[in-house]
């Protein structure tokens, strides 16, 4: 399985997406099997993560000589770095509503309102609204209306299965990745689920795929309450690590607000680093990259492990 994460430039245009034709706004369909085509101006990758201590404390005073980026074991010259704090974010609420979360749904609700009424800033951020049990449907599409959002939340009812991968496809192809360019807006996902799908078309690393193709951050919260690991939580710690995000498990659902909060804090202690690979290559594969705090091992550096060089 490719995955591809865009690459940033004076101008990106995503010029097509699968078929011919999009799927309905309110009920997103599978798309065809054609290839993604992505045109773009080929100069560096973006690299926007956070930096934590042991102690979960965000690090806001780094500079550019603070890190290191090494790509296919050479060190990368880091063309731009920015600490990023007032991005317009590009936000998707994606809210699990299949039958497993029934007993604690009031408290997602109230949870995901307050997230929004503390995050957005009214004519900068906007965000959208999913659903999603045995398919994923679009409640509130991307805006900056907060009563819509907040309407459509309270809107929800549980019910069905769990399309988590659909879900995450259909934000990040129809809806995040088209404001453009993309490193003028901050795109995060906030999943509330229990990560257990069971209904999706797409597979788990189709849905990161695409992610990575949109630059979007996944922050899962779970949903989860039986004291155990499960497997869903292990898919919701493999989104978050794989595209620089953090995954929540709140030990009851009372707590989920803080899980939200954490969310927010963190969209706001940001860094952004540009590079231009060296030797470039634009071969569509994957390329791993680390970055990381030189001599600091108490650091903890949250970003996505790699990106897809386009096809040229």
């Amino acid at each position: 399985m490719k995955r591809w994460v865009g690459w940033c430039a004076g101008c990106v245009l995503v010029a097509g997406l699968f078929g011919q034709q999009q799927p309905p706004p309110q009920q997103p369909a599978p798309a065809s099997d054609e290839p993604t085509r992505i045109l773009v101006d080929v100069t560096r990758v973006s690299l926007l993560f956070t930096v934590q201590d042991k102690r979960g404390r965000f690090i806001t005073d780094l500079t550019k000589d603070d890190f290191e980026i090494i790509e296919n074991r050479q060190h990368q010259v880091i063309q731009e770095f920015t600490a990023e704090s007032d991005l317009p974010l590009r936000l998707g609420i994606l809210i699990d509503t299949s039958n497993s979360i029934r007993d604690r749904f009031r408290f997602e609700q109230d949870a995901a309102i307050e997230f929004l009424r503390s995050t957005m800033r009214t004519r900068v951020d906007k965000a959208l609204l999913v659903r999603f049990d045995e398919r994923p449907e679009l409640v509130a599409d991307l805006g900056d209306e907060l009563g819509k959002l907040e309407a459509g939340i309270r809107g929800l009812h549980p019910g069905g299965g769990t399309a988590l991968y659909d879900a995450i496809y259909f934000a990040c192809r129809d809806k995040l990745s088209l404001d453009q360019p993309r490193t003028k807006f901050r795109r995060a996902i906030v999943i509330v689920s229990d990560g257990d799908d069971n209904e999706s078309y797409y597979t788990r690393d189709q849905a990161l795929e695409m992610a990575q193709k949109a630059d979007v951050v996944l922050y899962p919260i779970s949903t989860n309450s039986s004291g155990a690991e499960t497997d869903g939580d292990k898919i919701l710690k493999y989104f978050a690590a794989e595209t620089g995000g953090r995954a929540f498990f709140p030990f009851k659902v009372e707590d989920m607000a803080q899980s939200f909060e954490n969310i927010s804090n963190e969209l706001r202690h940001q860094y952004n680093i540009l590079y231009r690979p060296e030797p470039l290559v634009t071969d569509g594969l994957w390329h791993p990259i680390q970055l990381r705090v030189k001599g600091r091992k108490d650091l903890i550096v949250r970003a996505r492990t790699g990106y897809y060089a386009p096809k040229l």
